[in-house]
């Protein structure tokens, strides 16, 4: 990873917690201790964040309320030759004509390209989906009403209210933060809340989940794996993982990492 793509990512983490450690940096970076170290000191040198004992913190406490779990800029910055394999599947399970549901997620986010030369409903609760279709593409496009959480880049309603009931759709795409045995798995409850009523719209769903995913966990439940119609992963994911869906009748896609992409 490139100097400044992984300092980019110490910045945000740093923002969404009172301290930031070395362990979690060189987790979400996959660099050497020593390396978060240096950029640590390289950045309180240039005062974007203060050094402390163990690891970071950021100059100024965040002054909005925010969502459990990784800012969408730091996730996007992870596997992501994973997620645009994983995303052409999803859009190749598109045909133009379709009302579609595409959950908020840097997975998802990766279909935008692709869906350009397409003609979909869509129903999104992501701002940056929206925001990169309306330039670039003639998809139809519906949000719900809500609030912006800009660390997630979505579009959250605790209420009933917010234009998701009016939505039918015959599929809907979404990430997870992590899944097991029990389920799909997410870190917020608000978050988990939205996910559940964009389930109850959709005749279909489908998951896209990296490989990584199943090796984290989360202790909020979205729905059973018995609920999930397509699951969408990478070559990298265990033989476990794969007999576990296909024990819950989920049928599994693998998406091929390019020759290029996976020396890259």
């Amino acid at each position: 990873m490139h100097e400044l793509e992984r300092q980019k990512i110490i910045l945000s983490a740093v923002e969404e917690k009172p301290v930031a450690t070395v362990a979690e940096l060189v987790a979400l970076t996959d660099s050497s201790e020593a390396t978060i170290r240096r950029d640590i000191a390289s950045l309180h040198v240039a005062n974007k964040l203060r050094r402390v004992r163990g690891g970071a913190e950021a100059l100024l406490p965040p002054t909005h309320s925010s969502l459990a779990g990784r800012p969408f800029s730091v996730n996007q910055a992870m596997h992501v030759i994973e997620k645009r394999a994983i995303a052409r599947e999803a859009v190749a399970l598109c045909n133009d004509g379709d009302d579609v549901i595409i959950n908020g997620g840097t997975s998802t986010y990766q279909m935008v390209h692709l869906l350009t030369n397409k003609r979909l409903q869509i129903f999104t609760n992501s701002f940056p989906i929206a925001e990169h279709l309306l330039k670039h593409s003639k998809n139809q496009l519906t949000l719900p009403g809500g609030t912006i959480y800009r660390e997630q880049n979505i579009i959250l309603s605790p209420f009933e209210n917010d234009l998701t009931k009016n939505f039918c759709a015959s599929r809907m795409f979404m990430g997870a933060h992590s899944i097991g045995r029990l389920g799909l798995m997410e870190s917020d409850p608000l978050v988990i809340q939205s996910e559940q009523k964009l389930l109850g719209q959709s005749d279909e769903l489908v998951v896209l989940a990296d490989a990584s995913k199943f090796k984290r966990r989360s202790s909020l439940l979205i729905c059973s794996l018995e609920r999930i119609d397509i699951l969408i992963t990478d070559e990298r994911i265990d033989d476990a993982s794969v007999n576990m869906l296909e024990a819950a009748e989920v049928k599994v896609i693998i998406a091929e990492l390019k020759s290029a992409e996976k020396t890259g």
